[in-house]
């Protein structure tokens, strides 16, 4: 026998980033695609206000992928340890650097520009990848349990 320390005995917790929803969409898509989105955040623990706000703001991510990404785009949406996230993505031209980083509410009788504002202030987090090839819009929210915990 040698006087070696056994290891402390690890937990391990099951990470499944297996897809909530994985789906291409079109505009004659969005509002069932929205309804989808809705049940599956309500399910992995948004709700009340939290989903709403999140449903919204995935809204507005679809919406611009249709409007400016070439008419069509890529929802997934999975559970992350403590959070939910959603990507949405398309073909478009890409969004400019300027608009990236405005950051100021647009004006309230402007018409657009408002979806990723609105998509970043209703959710916790939001990454942008964009070029001339198409963007990635990932937005994610804390979970509610996780949220009531203090974490």
């Amino acid at each position: 026998m040698t006087n070696v320390e056994l290891p402390a005995p690890r937990t391990v917790v099951p990470i499944d980033t297996s897809p909530l929803i994985a789906e291409a969409f079109e505009q004659a898509q969005v509002t069932e695609l929205r309804h989808s989105v809705t049940s599956c955040a309500h399910a992995a623990g948004l709700d009340g206000q939290r989903l709403d706000d999140f449903v919204l703001a995935v809204n507005e991510l679809i919406t611009n992928a249709v409007r400016h990404g070439g008419g069509q785009g890529w929802l997934r949406m999975w559970r992350h340890p403590g959070r939910l996230v959603c990507e949405v993505a398309d073909h478009g031209r890409g969004i400019s650097v300027r608009r990236l980083d405005d950051r100021d509410r647009p004006a309230p009788d402007t018409a657009g520009g408002w979806g990723l504002w609105l998509a970043r202030e209703l959710s916790d987090a939001m990454e942008v990848e964009t070029g001339t090839a198409g963007t990635t819009v990932r937005i994610s929210a804390t979970l509610d349990a996780l949220r009531r915990a203090g974490g």
